[in-house]
C-alpha cells in the first residue's frame, strides 16, 4: 500500500500547489486594488516577451478585464475560498483521510466534461495539459477508493 500513500501524497502536493497560487493570486489581486489591473497585466505580458495575438494572452487579458475595484473583493474571497478547500484536501490526502479521496474523486471529476469541452472548442497545450493531469488523478482516485472497497472484508 505504499505506492497507493506516495501517489496520494503526490495528488496532495498538486492541490497544495493550486492553493499556494490561489494566495499569490490574492496578494497580487490585493497589491493591484485600485489599479487598472488590465494594463497590468498588459504590460506584465509585454515584459514577458509573449505573444499579444496568441489566444491564451488575450484570454488573460480579457478575463484581467473583467477586475474591476467594484468586484475585486469578491474575487479575492472566492480565490481564499479555493485555497482553503484545496489546502483541506491536500491535508486530507496527505495523511490519507478517506473523505478527501472521494471529495478529490468528485471535484476532479466535476471538471472533466466542462474540460473536455474547452479541449474541442479552444484546443490549445494547456488545456490538452490540464484534462489529461485531471484525468490521471480522477482514475488513481477512483483505483485508490477501488480497492479499499475489494478490500474490505464480505458480509
Amino acid at each position: 500500500m505504499s505506492s497507493a500513500k506516495n501517489g496520494l501524497k503526490a495528488i496532495a502536493l498538486l492541490e497544495a500547489t493550486k492553493g499556494v497560487i490561489s494566495v499569490l493570486v490574492v496578494f497580487g489581486l490585493h497589491k493591484l486594488a485600485g489599479q487598472d489591473i488590465q494594463l497590468v497585466v498588459e504590460e506584465l505580458l509585454r515584459h514577458s516577451h509573449l505573444n499579444p495575438a496568441n489566444h491564451l494572452v488575450q484570454e488573460v487579458i480579457t478575463q484581467a478585464g473583467k477586475v474591476t475595484p467594484a468586484n475585486i473583493t469578491l474575487v479575492i474571497a472566492g480565490a481564499l475560498l479555493y485555497a482553503g478547500v484545496r489546502f483541506i484536501e491536500a491535508y486530507g490526502l496527505w495523511h490519507s483521510l478517506v473523505w478527501t479521496e472521494w471529495f478529490a474523486l468528485l471535484s476532479g471529476g466535476i471538471y472533466l466534461p466542462f474540460e473536455a469541452y474547452e479541449l474541442f472548442t479552444k484546443p490549445n497545450l494547456v488545456t490538452v495539459a490540464v484534462l489529461i493531469i485531471n484525468l490521471v488523478v480522477v482514475g488513481y482516485m477512483y483505483s485508490v477508493i477501488q480497492h479499499k472497497q475489494d478490500a474490505k472484508p464480505k458480509e
